[in-house]
């Protein structure tokens, strides 16, 4: 077999060799063989292993799909994910300060998508193997927070009767206070009985809700999540930060840079994870294009106490974004999807708002959205890096940009 020496990982966890050839959990240093298809690695088997290899702490992990890093150190994957922010800004021409990287405990996810599909025998449910549509049990997922993993049970049982043996379903499962949150899609058509069957499952299973392909089916009791002092009950399937630590240390940075702003507006405000909390001190003004989560975000805030006012506007700040001449704000928290704001960022840039709290789950979108702010006056004072999506590619970035 033909050697191969490892350069660099790719941004999506993958070792990258001259060619390019991308060979699965390998490490930069490390030289390896395998059998070559087209441009990727299989079979991969490492000769010379790098300092940073590390024994994986998960049983599933040479199977299961859910992680790719945990063969890394968690200072190398520290350090790379910081400098994945670094690279992305310095393509753009820009250097800040950073902060010391916050990651996520080991079993701390509070939210997980799970595949499920019936089998001969019953079911079975867990995520997919590497690139295959293969599902692989994880009874024994060092990712999940350990009262999630009852969620693997329930898609099984889910699965069992909504859902043909060629079918597959996707179970998204969240935690709440109240207990387990259970939105399902690709399951088969509602009809009465089957609604009937699903209701009866649902307090079987002490499900608090049951959506299905997005009509909710029972909701024994409301599954709110603690957003500051409000309790939100968010959409089904609605956004949520994927744990509780990862959240608090976004918030912590937003709060910080914030600072003592009587004014704020907050878009892509999603449920009010930030403006929730920021209503402690200040007036806030939220902005979503999803009515739903606006409307759980109003309902929180009105039945919370002790909190300033919260204005709530629903609007699609891709097409149109809140222009210059309006952000008479002291302060901006923005926390757009993967796709970044690159129509709001041109609006901000104009306008004179003294703080911007940029929070992005991209870094390439968040470095160009930076200069887009760069350009326009702004100052990029420091970024803080969050891993709260653990062994995996995935980066969450706070940003504190001041208008010079």
């Amino acid at each position: 077999m033909t050697e191969f020496s490892i350069s660099r990982l790719g941004h999506q966890g993958d070792g990258i060799a001259d060619g390019p050839v991308f060979a699965p959990l390998t490490l930069p240093g490390e030289v390896v063989t395998g059998q070559l298809e087209g441009t990727s690695l299989k079979d991969v088997r490492v000769v010379k292993p790098s300092d940073a290899r590390v024994k994986a702490p998960c049983r599933h992990y040479k199977s299961c799909g859910g992680c790719s890093l945990q063969h890394a150190s968690d200072d190398f994957v520290a350090e790379w994910k910081v400098e994945i922010v670094s690279q992305a800004l310095a393509a753009q021409g820009i250097e800040t300060s950073f902060r010391k990287i916050e990651t996520s405990a080991v079993k701390s996810r509070r939210r997980a998508v799970i595949s499920a599909r019936r089998t001969k025998k019953g079911a079975m449910a867990g995520f997919h193997k590497r690139a295959s549509d293969v599902i692989i049990e994880v009874p024994d997922c060092q990712l999940l927070d350990p009262a999630l993993l009852p969620a693997l049970g329930i898609a099984q049982e889910l699965a069992v009767i909504g859902t043909s043996r060629k079918g597959e379903l996707s179970v998204t499962a969240t935690l709440s206070p109240e207990g387990l949150d259970i939105s399902v899609s690709g399951g088969k058509p509602l009809d009465g009985p089957f609604i009937a069957q699903l209701g009866q499952e649902a307090q079987r299973l002490d499900i608090a809700r049951l959506t299905w392909n997005g009509e909710v089916i029972a909701a024994r009791l409301q599954p709110w999540q603690p957003m500051g002092a409000a309790k939100v009950t968010p959409p089904p399937g609605a956004f949520l930060q994927a744990t509780r630590e990862g959240e608090a240390s976004l918030l912590k940075a937003v709060q910080e840079i914030v600072g003592s702003a009587s004014k704020i507006v907050d878009l892509f405000a999603g449920c009010g994870t930030f403006s929730l909390p920021l209503a402690q001190n200040a007036l806030v003004h939220a902005i979503e294009g999803e009515q739903a989560m606006m409307a759980a975000l109003d309902q929180g805030w009105r039945m919370a106490q002790g909190l300033k006012q919260v204005s709530t506007e629903t609007r699609d700040l891709f097409r149109n974004p809140v222009i210059a001449s309006d952000l008479k704000f002291d302060a901006v928290v923005i926390d757009p999807p993967r796709a970044g704001a690159e129509a709001q960022s041109h609006e901000l840039s104009k306008s004179n708002v003294p703080v911007i709290a940029f929070v992005s789950c991209n870094p390439v979108t968040f470095a160009r959205d930076a200069a887009i702010l760069l350009r326009g006056g702004y100052q990029l004072q420091w970024v803080q890096v969050v891993d709260q999506f653990r062994w995996s590619p995935h980066i969450e970035v706070v940003g504190h940009f001041s208008k010079a």
